[in-house]
């Protein structure tokens, strides 16, 4: 499913305008990203599942082509835990 189709399903289900789902998932969205941006936080949604970030730290990897040792810069990136409902759902 694609953000257009969700968009759609959600007007269709809501009884709303596309633009006004459109806006509501937009700001959605935006809401969760904005707060994971804040170091250790987490966004959970009862029975949906939790979003968190993680940290990794720099280490050495190899280039899979040439063999080469290379450093691999630290980073952090987005988890997502499903909930109990969301699990049983699927």
């Amino acid at each position: 499913m694609t953000k257009s189709e969700l968009i759609e399903q959600i007007a269709k289900e809501a009884g709303v305008t596309k633009t006004a789902a459109k806006q509501i998932v937009n700001s959605f969205l935006n809401t969760i990203s904005n707060e994971l941006v804040k170091e250790d936080s987490k966004v959970r949604l009862t029975g949906f599942g939790t979003f968190s970030t993680t940290h990794r730290k720099a280490r050495k990897g190899r280039n899979p082509q040439t063999g080469e040792t290379i450093k691999i810069k630290a980073s952090s990136t987005v988890k997502f835990k499903p909930g109990k409902i969301l699990k049983d759902s699927v």
